[in-house]
């Protein structure tokens, strides 16, 4: 079922720049490529779908090279959008990646550091119900729904959601209610999609633009493929856990081509700016349910890796990237395609800037405990730090003494900055730190001054 929340548009006149924003970058179908006759007929207030996997290796996909994963609907989509081949989250955790992907804001600036608030005295993770403070988190600081609100979208979710009513992020339209990581809004996907038709149908009675949160449990555990696809991918591993994994993968990928199927049928696509990542990288462990130990929950590459990928057809020129991405871009992209401003605070480029991408040269993330102890001071929560210039990677862990606002934090264990060679050692497994003090140096420099963690309330 579908639930809704009356709110008040502020009628604003919508993105008479829009086109200017865009015009002349060469990652765009620039002046060229439109036409003068037709270029007024094009889309000032394009529709808008996240599509945000869960829990998925950045390599889990047929355009990333996997050697049996099928996926022809997202690879499809890949060559129409600028896709980013090494896009990164900044917390390899699913709420707070969530919550930034949402507001452009790094964790340590929405404070949104975990999965869980701290527990209370005497209770258990049973039994212990989730503060208002924890549900009313994303209230303080600005989210993409409620800036589009303010420029006539509907908005709606679906899928995963950790703060309670959909409405706590700005949506004027959802399905979850309250439960930790989505409760009905999970069924999407995985029990078909009917819900973001209905939505988009009303959208369109009402002549309203709107924005889709399609943030499926999938290929997120239980993995629970279809038997067709298990039975497909059982013959080309002996691990039942890889095969049902890889599964899970293609199932996600048809509910993908579903989507963008029935945008094709109404004839949206074109009207429609089509955004793709997970929210964090995954390994499956051939030998168990669980995942491997460089990977979610860990500040290793692998844990934070995704492609990102962009469509917007005659707007958006399809090539394919290099450059290095992060999900703090997405909100300051959208904003731009739409000719609004960004809120202040937000340290995200917009994509579609060439010369924005051309010029970075770092990204950044933060990792945090699974349950905060404090949600208050987001450097309490802290277990590593990192930065990547796509090649070297530093991460400082916890108790790796740092300057400034981030305080250290006490360990039993006697922690090391590490840095590994990407290039040379994709898989992280010689720390080259006392080799390259010169590189930790100057990669740590940039990271202490990356770390503000206070933003002024919207």
């Amino acid at each position: 079922m579908i639930k809704s929340k009356v709110l008040l548009f502020a009628g604003m006149s919508l993105l008479a720049t829009g086109l200017a924003v865009l015009a002349g970058n060469p990652a765009i179908a620039g002046q060229s490529a439109l036409r003068a006759d037709n270029s007024a007929k094009l889309p000032t207030t394009p529709n808008i779908v996240f599509i945000i996997s869960d829990d998925q290796g950045a390599g889990d996909y047929g355009f990333m090279g996997h050697p049996h994963i099928q996926t022809p609907h997202i690879d499809k989509l890949a060559t129409q959008s600028l896709a980013f081949r090494r896009g990164f989250v900044p917390s390899s955790v699913c709420c707070p990646s969530l919550a930034t992907i949402i507001t452009g804001l790094y964790p340590h600036q929405h404070r949104v550091t975990a999965n869980d608030p701290p527990l209370p005295a005497g209770s258990s993770a049973a039994t212990a119900e989730r503060p208002a403070q924890w549900n009313a988190m994303l209230e303080q600081v600005p989210t993409l729904p409620r800036l589009l609100a303010d420029a006539g979208y509907l908005s709606f979710q679906t899928g995963k959601w950790w703060h309670g009513d959909f409405s706590r992020g700005g949506f004027t339209h959802g399905i979850t209610q309250g439960s930790r990581a989505g409760d009905a809004g999970l069924m999407i996907g995985r029990k078909g999609l009917q819900p973001i038709y209905d939505f988009i149908a009303d959208s369109r009675r009402q002549q309203k633009p709107f924005f889709v949160w399609y943030a499926p449990y999938m290929p997120h555990r239980p993995h629970t493929p279809p038997e067709r696809l298990f039975q497909k991918y059982a013959t080309k591993t002996d691990s039942p856990h890889l095969a049902r994994y890889w599964a899970m993968c293609e199932w996600l990928d048809e509910t993908c081509g579903e989507l963008l199927g029935y945008l094709d049928h109404e004839k949206l696509a074109a009207d429609t700016i089509v955004i793709y990542l997970a929210d964090n990288g995954w390994i499956q462990s051939p030998s168990s349910l669980a995942n491997a130990s460089k990977n979610k929950l860990s500040p290793y590459d692998a844990g934070h890796r995704t492609p990102i990928l962009v469509r917007w057809p005659g707007r958006v020129m399809p090539a394919t990237s290099d450059s290095l991405a992060s999900s703090i871009d997405i909100v300051p992209t959208v904003l731009a395609a739409l000719g609004l401003p960004s809120p202040q605070g937000l340290k995200g480029i917009n994509l579609l800037d060439a010369k924005a991408v051309e010029s970075r040269h770092y990204v950044f993330g933060e990792d945090f405990m699974v349950r905060s102890l404090t949600l208050d001071d987001p450097a309490a929560n802290l277990l590593w730090r990192w930065v990547t210039d796509g090649r070297w990677r530093l991460i400082l862990p916890h108790d790796f003494k740092a300057e400034g606002a981030l305080k250290p934090i006490a360990s039993d264990t006697a922690a090391q900055p590490m840095l590994y060679d990407l290039q040379a050692d994709p898989k992280e497994e010689n720390n080259v730190a006392n080799a390259h003090q010169e590189i930790v140096a100057a990669l740590r420099e940039k990271l202490d001054a990356h770390w503000t963690p206070k933003i002024a309330a919207p």
